[in-house]
């Protein structure tokens, strides 16, 4: 195998050019043949296998510097830098990242796992060595849907200014997880389907000089014009009236193609961007046909591409989704805003179901965020749905244009708390603290699926902004016992004792009720409450615990520093309760990636320790 020649950086380019090819096809096989068992990213990095050959080729690892926007698309660029090995743990507890790392290879220059982050970050990179009077190539990668966040056309903006080697590598597959919108798709997608620029332009000047007496002077006045001749061909050619030089498109599955314009465009002295063309899930039908579907794909069947594991019970996405579209039916002012997350988040069906009324906007959360307070105020009501470490990004809206107007903004948290082997970029571990932070807001977490239903239904009537956070993965359907009207700010009881109290948000609530009965075979009583809202605090209700229980533990899968817990702790202490409270939650700390009970295990989050610790501090 050509592959078996891999052993290090750097070693493809002792490779003939016949074997490239071969080597291609030998890295296809070698990531189907992987992340079928191991999951992981596969659509992204088939489509990416020759554009990254090609940059092995053009530029000398780890001296130059690739930095990959997101990083979904690096597994070969992890194998040509001897990683090959580390597959047999990918993206599990204590193995290799599914992004780049830089604890990880000296040939990762920059974590990345957030979109639209490289270009900012390699021209950093780029303004520094000139700064050091270093000499080295900085290449930065992004998709074609990464360039729609507003981020990168920030750094676009700052790149003009540029006056060394600075290069943009558009990896240009038609898509990100869910289809492209807007302008800029439709400018790209002009690109792709033009013939090349360079011989157009000529082909013009030729005819036009071709015209008797005035033709020459019609190019030279073109010439001389600020647009130019370009502008006759390609309306507006964003990125040259950017300041930035275009080369492209470029046929992304030609390795030798790709490494001779790579090396020609290193020569230029200032901003280029190099616009490829890949397929996205090349090589393997069914992620060709269905790319979303193997974005994070699951351990699945090679010879049918469906999951290994038979989903049996709907995750809580599929219960957003359903309530969604029933919502929609009811109110013809429900509208669901998604930042390129239609699948990821459930509001596909409502997609197709209300098309007026629903809005993907790209990878643009921050506008996310203003476009829908801006249909608040106009009077309707939108939800925004979107995981939790991407609403992160837009904090500044939420605080700024939607809660200091109290705008009735519904925030659909998914992905909240661990989410497992994406990593520390993923996990969903701040959004109590950060959202609990912000006057006007309203922070909900539902026990179990009926609950997240009630809880949508709430916040689509709840006349301000409201946020609902729930995890990923299968709807806990146990306590169905329980279920109490939302009422605003009120928790919910479910088993009164004595002695300790549990108070549990959220995801918490079902290791809650296994650490009761922990504790019941221990013999110690236990009361168990479900804390419904993060924020208000149910105030009424610690007060009435304090007369009856020694010990108040507080459960969340959250940060600890700013959470649940710590505001149940700042009551006690404003009220000058005397009750011991012991605060379980997640460190001060990044969680790397992992099977999410291992997390737990390893956080101390799961029902054995928490008994452990309850017990040592109760007695």
């Amino acid at each position: 195998m050509v592959l078996d020649k891999i052993k290090q950086e750097n070693d493809i380019k002792a490779l003939s050019k016949e074997e490239l090819p071969v080597l291609a096809e030998e890295i296809r096989e070698f990531l189907i043949q992987k992340i079928s068992v191991m999951g992981g990213h596969l659509a992204s990095n088939l489509g990416a296998v020759e554009l990254t050959m090609a940059l092995h080729l053009a530029f000398e690892l780890p001296k130059d510097k690739i930095i990959w926007d997101v990083g979904h698309q690096s597994y070969t660029h992890k194998i040509l830098t001897g990683r090959r090995e580390g597959f047999d743990q990918l993206r599990k507890f204590g193995g290799m990242s599914g992004f780049p790392k830089r604890k990880e290879s000296a040939c990762d220059c920059f974590d990345t796992g957030h979109s639209s982050t490289s270009i900012s970050a390699g021209l950093g990179y780029a303004q520094a060595r000139q700064i050091k009077g270093e000499d080295y190539k900085v290449i930065s990668v992004i998709g074609d849907g990464a360039l729609t966040g507003g981020m990168a056309f920030e750094a676009l903006n700052n790149a003009s200014r540029m006056r060394s080697n600075f290069m943009i590598v558009l990896n240009d597959n038609k898509m990100s997880i869910s289809e492209n919108v807007g302008g800029l798709s439709r400018h790209l997608n002009f690109l792709r389907t033009t013939e090349s620029y360079q011989e157009i332009k000529t082909g013009v000047a030729n005819s036009l000089s071709k015209i008797p007496v005035y033709g020459e002077r019609i190019v030279e006045k073109i010439r001389k014009t600020k647009s130019g001749i370009k502008q006759l061909i390609v309306p507006g050619m964003l990125f040259e009236n950017m300041g930035i030089m275009y080369l492209g498109p470029v046929n992304g599955h030609d390795i030798t193609g790709m490494a001779k314009v790579f090396r020609e465009a290193s020569k230029y002295q200032g901003p280029v961007l190099i616009h490829v063309l890949t397929r996205k899930g090349k090589g393997y039908l069914p992620a060709e046909r269905h790319p979303a579907r193997f974005h994070g794909a699951e351990p699945f069947h090679i010879e049918t591409g469906l999951p290994q594991k038979k989903r049996e019970k709907a995750n809580y996405t599929d219960v957003f989704s359903t309530v969604m579209c029933k919502l929609g039916s009811r109110n013809e002012n429900v509208a669901a805003v998604t930042a390129a997350m239609a699948d990821g988040t459930g509001l596909k069906r409502f997609g197709r179901q209300f098309p007026d009324r629903f809005f993907d906007v790209g990878i643009a959360e921050e506008h996310a965020v203003t476009f829908a307070a801006g249909l608040a105020a106009a009077g309707l009501k939108p939800v925004v749905a979107v995981y939790s470490s991407f609403l992160q990004r837009a904090y500044d809206q939420i605080l700024h244009d939607v809660c200091i107007q109290n705008l009735p903004v519904v925030f659909a948290v998914d992905r909240a708390g661990l989410v497992g082997s994406d990593g520390e970029t993923h996990q969903g571990i701040f959004d109590l603290s950060y959202l609990s932070s912000i006057p006007n807001m309203t922070v909900l977490a539902p026990k179990n699926k009926w609950e997240l239903s009630d809880m949508i239904k709430f916040a689509a009537d709840f006349p301000a902004p409201a946020a609902i956070r729930y995890p990923r993965g299968e709807a806990y359907d146990g306590l169905k016992e329980f279920r109490e009207p939302i009422v605003y700010g009120k928790s919910e009881m479910l088993y009164k004792e004595s002695k300790i109290a549990l108070v549990a948000i959220g995801s918490m609530v079902k290791t809650a009720a296994a650490v009761r009965e922990g504790l019941h075979e221990r013999g110690y009583s236990a009361t168990l409450v479900n804390a419904r809202f993060a924020k208000p605090l149910d105030e009424e209700m610690l007060t009435g615990l304090a007369a009856g229980h020694k010990l108040i533990v507080t459960m969340e899968e959250n940060v600890i520093n700013g959470g649940f817990g710590e505001h149940v702790t700042e009551f006690f202490s404003s009220r000058r309760l005397k009750n011991r409270i012991l605060n379980i939650a997640i460190p001060d700390t990044y969680v790397e990636h992992g099977n999410t009970e291992i997390l737990c295990r390893e956080l101390k989050l799961d029902a054995a320790s928490i008994c452990e610790r309850v017990i040592r501090e109760y007695i």
